[in-house]
């Protein structure tokens, strides 16, 4: 790709508040990079995203659900052995 593409792609980006690339300008700059510098971009750990009350206690009622829904699935396969 040429530097004047390059230039003319970033000269026009919107940055959002907390100064990353805008999604609509972002996307294109990824696909242009080189596949280490690729991985290295998208292997970032993403920040929590704030959850309320009502939310935190959704999933983790969905957490003990799987649970408990995996414990009689194994039982009943063992139940089924003998």
């Amino acid at each position: 790709m040429s530097t004047e593409a390059t230039s003319t792609r970033t000269a026009h980006a919107r940055t959002e508040p907390d100064g990353r690339l805008s999604d609509d300008v972002e996307q294109p700059l990824i696909m242009d990079l080189e596949r280490d510098q690729f991985v290295a971009e998208t292997s970032r750990p993403v920040a929590r995203a704030p959850l309320s009350a009502r939310a935190s206690a959704g999933l983790w009622a969905l957490r003990v659900f799987v649970v408990l829904v995996s414990l009689m699935v194994i039982y009943t396969f063992i139940a089924q052995l003998r």
